[in-house]
């Protein structure tokens, strides 16, 4: 009898690569000049980015900087949630982006329903966070590596522990 082969898809993303982000994100912002005096931050907390500026345009300006640091670092823009831009004290905006990491309950099944739809003898099961396929040949299991890439989701996905 031949052994199953199998990987897991998962979403999640380097966290020492995000902080590289800010802190070069940070840099620039020093040397900018429509972003001096204006007191503009970049804070990371456990889940999110919190932005401070003098006013709603700079923050989406560090917004901008943020996200493009962070393509150059090899993170996906799609683990950025970002939040409404809202007034703060002292006549400042911020802004929070909410850090998206992690496959809730509701995403997997919608994940082990299409690649079923697409695969019938593909076997799917759910682990927590995670969704694990296996298959009788690797090349199955390449075709729904393929077939969910094409498939845009709202999260990154990355496919791990390929057995």
């Amino acid at each position: 009898m031949a052994s199953e082969s199998s990987f897991d898809i998962v979403s999640e993303f380097d966290h020492q690569e995000l902080v590289n982000a800010i802190d070069i994100a940070l840099r620039e912002i020093t040397n900018r000049f429509d972003l001096k005096g204006t007191n503009s931050k970049i804070e990371l907390e456990e889940d999110k980015i919190k932005l401070t500026s003098s006013d709603d345009y700079k923050v989406k300006a560090l917004y901008d900087i943020l996200q493009s640091k962070a393509v150059k670092r090899g993170l996906s823009l799609k683990i950025f949630d970002p939040q409404k831009i809202e007034s703060a004290l002292g006549g400042t905006a911020k802004q929070e982006i909410l850090l998206k990491q992690g496959l809730n309950a509701e995403q997997a099944k919608e994940i082990n329903k299409k690649i079923r739809e697409q695969y019938p003898k593909v076997r799917v099961q759910i682990q927590g966070d995670a969704v694990r396929v296996f298959a009788k040949a690797r090349d199955e299991l390449q075709a729904v590596i393929g077939f969910l890439k094409q498939l845009d989701y709202k999260m990154p996905l990355q496919f791990t522990n390929y057995r």
